[in-house]
């Protein structure tokens, strides 16, 4: 019956998503209401667990070590980047407003004059072109480490992402569009995981829903092995052998875009521990 549930639901999601009179709040609001369905257990506020909020013991190890994080070291090598001075004396907090506090929930934004989406990551190279500074290489450990430090200035702060003018809704529109178009050997897409089969097993590792993902990213994994969202879609990418796309493509960039939009008014909690 809840399988069958579940389709009813995803159905019932793509076709109120795909009317002409369809936007982003009404995706949202219809995401979040099968959800709900699937898991009237789960609070709202837990979605930014993923699988854990299906898990208790897997929550209460989590919650463990997330006492005693063992990548402490890695974010003050990423603290250490934030804030050592460039050569005119400025820092990256110099760039953001409020000093970078609580402002990463506002990323991923669609910026009219420049056409496109403007990801935290291309906010801090931006910040660096603006101080004379060489650019970080987009997927690289040195912006990993400095974005999940400067995302943490954020912990506790809610996403609220924009979508607004029709240059956003139409990057919103391609974000979604790949979300759910299947590609590559396998014929798959991001939505037969986290829409059509939430809380269900792939190999050793439970599916979780969709709301959540872009409010805990760059994670470390096993630990000390640091991954950025993109990197996450470029992981799985390779795991069902779609195409891999380059960090910083548009296509992942409006991706995010769709992705943080519909996590809106979840706390930030970067970066987390991921086995």
């Amino acid at each position: 019956m809840k399988r069958k549930l579940t389709f009813m639901l995803a159905g019932l999601f793509l076709v109120t998503s795909f009317t002409a009179f369809a936007g982003p709040a009404e995706d949202r609001k219809a995401l979040l209401t099968m959800y709900k369905e699937l898991f009237p257990e789960i609070k709202f506020d837990d979605y930014i667990y993923g699988a854990l909020a299906m898990n208790p013991d897997a929550k209460a190890q989590y919650d463990s070590i997330m006492e005693f994080p063992p990548y402490s070291v890695d974010m003050e090598v990423g603290q250490k980047l934030w804030e050592t001075p460039f050569k005119n004396g400025k820092t990256f907090a110099s760039c953001f407003p409020h000093n970078g506090k609580n402002v990463a929930g506002s990323y991923p934004y669609f910026d009219d004059k420049a056409g496109r989406v403007v990801t935290f990551e291309n906010a801090v190279n931006d910040c660096l072109k603006a101080n004379a500074e060489p650019e970080m290489k987009y997927g690289s450990y040195e912006m990993g480490l400095l974005t999940a430090h400067a995302k943490s200035l954020s912990n506790g702060s809610k996403v609220d992402v924009k979508v607004q003018g029709a240059g956003a809704v139409a990057a919103y529109e391609k974000g979604k569009q790949y979300y759910y178009e299947r590609r590559g050997k396998l014929n798959f897409a991001c939505s037969v995981c986290h829409i059509d089969n939430p809380g269900k097993f792939t190999r050793s590792e439970q599916l979780s829903m969709l709301p959540g993902h872009a409010s805990h990213f760059p994670v470390f994994r096993e630990g000390t092995t640091l991954v950025t969202l993109q990197g996450r879609y470029r992981q799985c990418a390779k795991n069902t052998q779609m195409p891999v796309l380059d960090f910083n493509s548009e296509e992942y960039n409006n991706l995010e875009y769709f992705m943080t939009y519909l996590s809106n008014g979840l706390k930030m909690q970067t970066p987390v521990f991921r086995k």
